[in-house]
């Protein structure tokens, strides 16, 4: 009876006491996680790498760095990965380059569900083209860190001296570049890559500007109509108003042409821009112009890429931990860091930002945000055995600037990449 009433008792007084809430969540869940993140050699890695004291103090998280250049990079990843390593956590990795070998075989963590949950860091603020770079069978391989697109580098000097519109158009670019060239005076018409496997890139922009692509379905297409045609234009540019040489340029034998004064139109890669800029690396830093890759017969439509992006080792142990990392190194307020120094990002706030462009010459962001309205996500063919593919299709590009049969390359290129893309099934 007494045990009885002690209950009751007890049982009344608790019904007029304060409920007694559970602790919260603790703010550093992952605190004393220790996570290998593996890096190129590259001016994001460095600002970023200056930002990590932030993040460690706020999550109790430790990043342990590892640097390399970018081959060298790759060649590290492929060993640890095929060995089944646990201990790479994050990674820099290049998706058009490495992204679908890493993917097919199993190396890289589906995101998709994981970006998807948490609508703070908010996915839909990314381009949709960058995003498209790290898609893979409808599935998120990556985030987007650092992006380009194709545009077209002009002299604001030359132009207005021979009273010429900014080209338009690629038959513009055609008709300008033929009555500024002058080559006795060692001024050319136009620069670009000409090399074997560095141009296929940007030819690109010019394949898919005039309605063409490298594949479709399965087959190849690089021997069609709006191929040929793609070919033609980017090999009679260089071959009656380029400068000496061109079949031996990558981007930086192109770019020293225009830094010298010596070319009045470049179209390039718009990351590379402050090598033109830079007074001290180019004699014309003042006079450059930027602009929107000319149009086609289907428009312009110059490749708007994720150059460089991040991804999760599908076997690291610390998968929950190293989300939080990628979360926080491709955050809004992370990217107008990174896009203020000089690395432009994937995130539509941030270029739609004031403070995301005041950095950027105000013609360059301009045209950048233009770019990215009818972009294509790819400047390669999309197989894994990327090196002869660009060899491949590359070859039609240089019998256009020798002045060789167009088509019958392009049905030598054709074939060959078929061959490529029936392995690959």
């Amino acid at each position: 009876m007494v045990l009885s009433l002690a209950m009751t008792l007890g049982l009344v007084a608790g019904c007029g006491a304060k409920t007694t809430t559970q602790p919260a969540a603790s703010e550093k869940p992952y605190a004393g996680t220790q996570l290998r993140v593996v890096f190129a050699n590259h001016p994001w890695a460095d600002a970023i790498k200056a930002q990590l004291p932030e993040f460690e103090e706020k999550t109790g998280i430790k990043v342990n760095l590892e640097n390399f250049f970018e081959d060298q990079l790759t060649t590290k990843l492929t060993v640890e990965l095929t060995s089944g390593t646990t201990t790479i956590d994050a990674m820099m990795f290049r998706p058009l380059q490495e992204g679908k070998l890493f993917a097919k075989n199993g190396w890289l963590n589906d995101l998709t569900a994981t970006s998807q949950k948490d609508k703070t860091w908010d996915i839909s603020d990314f381009n949709k083209g960058a995003i498209g770079t790290v898609t893979m069978d409808n599935k998120l391989y990556g985030v987007p860190i650092v992006t380009e697109r194709e545009i077209l580098y002009y002299r604001k000097d030359i132009l207005e001296k021979n009273n010429i519109a900014v080209p338009k158009t690629l038959d513009d670019l055609l008709a300008a570049a033929k009555k500024i060239n002058d080559p006795s005076n060692k001024l050319y018409g136009f620069v670009a890559r000409g090399k074997l496997s560095p141009s296929v890139t940007q030819f690109s922009s010019f394949l898919y500007s005039m309605g063409g692509d490298f594949a479709k379905d399965g087959k190849a297409t690089v021997n069609t109509p709006e191929a040929i045609k793609a070919y033609q234009t980017y090999g009679d540019l260089q071959r009656l108003y380029g400068p000496p040489g061109t079949l031996n340029m990558a981007w930086p034998e192109a770019f020293a042409v225009f830094q010298q004064g010596q070319a009045a139109f470049l179209t390039d890669a718009d990351s590379l821009y402050t090598n033109l800029t830079d007074p001290k690396k180019s004699t014309v830093s003042d006079k450059v112009g930027f602009a929107l890759f000319p149009a086609g017969t289907a428009g312009s439509k110059p490749y708007n890429i994720t150059s460089w992006a991040l991804a999760q080792n599908a076997k690291s142990k610390n998968q929950d931990a190293t989300w939080e990392f990628i979360k926080w190194a491709t955050s809004q307020e992370q990217v107008l860091k990174m896009q203020q120094a000089g690395n432009p990002g994937a995130r539509e706030s941030v270029w739609n930002n004031p403070e995301g462009l005041k950095n950027f010459p105000a013609e360059y962001a301009s045209t950048v945000k233009e770019s990215m309205k009818t972009s294509v996500d790819h400047d390669r063919p999309l197989v894994i055995s990327i090196g002869p593919a660009r060899d491949a299709v590359g070859g039609p590009i240089q019998a256009a600037i020798q002045g060789k049969d167009v088509k019958a390359a392009a049905d030598i290129a054709n074939a060959a990449f078929q061959v490529i893309l029936d392995k690959e099934k």
